[in-house]
């Protein structure tokens, strides 16, 4: 098979925007090399690379504020920020009533953003069941005067439309029942409820069966999405892990639950610095907070997320990027718009991201420097935004940001460049290639004055990309 690399152009350039954290866990963090089996399993993950998170729930009603006091930190945490009783809390339920709520419409959104997942929250911290929950009466379906079944709806307009539904679940953290982690306010230490078996009958009697319902009632899923794993040991976690086996063994288990699942997650909002192996997911939000807040409008542009999500795909992951829909059941149009604006991208440049690996380069990324630190007194990674590269079989995909009509210097590798031409060109006319100071430079033109991004292929010789000087 010959190696087709194609080389893609992104304009403009917001550098500002675009600086990276590092994976909590080190910067080549992953797992094992899979069996094929598990291969099997991620195919469909490796190939998706983009989805769609949704943070929906109560914490919708007081959207940051509570008793006209704005509350600091992210809309779904203000129970906790706030200390809101449980019982105070829970009437919230009286006013669920979000009569803007369109499964299909949401799925359509997802799909014209170009994102080929979609990952709700079935049950967040605050221990609020966004289903017809059997196990607990403090449900969507029985609680609220909305009466439905959201998450009913959501699944067979996924199944209705092709696009693979994945559930947030809150394992660990239950604010609502005393023996569930994180609500200290009402119902005393974690440590206790530990010792004195309140958290494992949380476990048994409502987390456990929940996820069971999850897995039961709702067709394929495609992932479970645990989070904050405060006290949850290897048996424990050993437990869901059966569970998510025995009942839909093709369900992908993220890395949060406190087990090793089938994908590792890197911290909130965290791009890693430079390539990490092994299969692993980034969630970003696309404002500040992942729950509705009023007062948080301060949308990521198309271009931030283009750049995120190439960076993302580049270094190897998926990236999975969140809306907090607004008590009415509304996704916020503006960020609706920004969101189909990447899709219109993607409707042209996707064959660069969907099923792309990493980069084979990596010097594009930056480096460490030698004498600055950061605040956890590293050396400070010195992040470079010119240019990105994803790959597959037969293919190598450049992504260049900044306006850059004209010569373009190539990475140095050995291979013969035969041919290059516009990926967005419907006539796919040859550009030029010459060798300018030793260095292969491709001249490219913009598609049109306002074009975001072009898209360049070059078909070289060879089945891989092989390094200047090697063999």
């Amino acid at each position: 098979m010959k190696l087709r690399p194609c080389f893609i152009l992104f304009l403009p350039c917001l550098a500002q925007f675009f600086g990276a954290v590092p994976l909590a866990a080190g910067e080549t963090a992953g797992m094992a090399r899979p069996s094929a089996a598990q291969d099997e399993r991620m195919a469909w993950f490796r190939e998706a690379k983009y989805g769609l998170f949704i943070h929906w729930g109560l914490y919708a009603i007081p959207a940051g504020y509570w008793h006209g006091a704005r509350q600091p930190g992210f809309g779904e945490w203000i129970m906790q920020h706030a200390k809101i009783p449980a019982a105070d809390y829970a009437a919230l339920a009286h006013e669920w009533n979000p009569q803007k709520f369109d499964a299909e419409a949401w799925v359509k959104l997802a799909q014209d953003a170009g994102m080929k997942y979609l990952v709700i929250t079935a049950k967040h911290h605050d221990g609020f069941a966004m289903y017809r929950s059997t196990v607990s009466p403090f449900n969507v379906a029985e609680a609220t005067p909305f009466g439905r079944d959201a998450l009913a709806e959501l699944a067979a307009a996924c199944a209705k439309h092709g696009l693979r539904l994945g559930f947030y679940y809150s394992q660990a953290q239950d604010w609502h029942e005393p023996g569930g982690a994180g609500n200290t306010w009402d119902f005393g230490p974690d440590p206790q409820k530990d010792r004195d078996g309140a958290y494992d009958r949380y476990l048994r009697e409502k987390a456990e069966p929940q996820v069971r319902e999850l897995l039961t009632h709702y067709g394929p899923v495609s992932c479970i999405w645990f989070d904050t794993p405060q006290m949850m040991t290897a048996e424990r976690g050993r437990r869901f892990v059966d569970l998510v086996h025995e009942l839909q063994p093709a369900c992908l288990i993220d890395g949060r639950l406190g087990h090793a699942g089938d994908y590792e997650t890197t911290d909130d909002n965290t791009v890693p610095n430079l390539t990490a192996e092994g299969d692993w997911e980034t969630p970003m939000t696309i404002n500040h907070t992942w729950g509705y807040r009023r007062d948080d409008r301060d949308w990521k542009s198309p271009t931030e997320i283009l750049f995120k999500l190439v960076d993302v795909v580049s270094k190897g992951g998926n990236f999975l990027l969140n809306v907090g829909p607004d008590a009415t059941g509304e996704i916020p149009p503006a960020c609706a718009d920004n969101l189909r604006v990447v899709g219109d991208w993607l409707k042209v440049n996707g064959e660069a991201v969907y099923g792309a690996g990493r980069s084979p380069f990596g010097a594009e990324f930056g480096e460490f420097s030698p004498t600055q630190k950061d605040r956890n007194g590293q050396p400070l990674f010195l992040t470079l935004s010119l240019w990105r590269c994803t790959t597959k079989p037969g293919k190598l995909y450049f992504f260049y940001f900044g306006d850059r009509r004209g010569t373009i210097e190539l990475p140095a590798f050995e291979n013969k460049i035969t041919r290059a031409y516009i990926l967005g060109d419907p006539k796919r006319a040859p550009c030029g290639i010459e060798i300018v100071n030793g260095i292969r430079t491709v001249r490219v033109q913009r598609q049109g004055p306002d074009a975001t991004a072009n898209v360049l292929c070059l078909e070289i010789e060879g089945d891989a990309v092989r390094a200047k000087g090697s063999n």
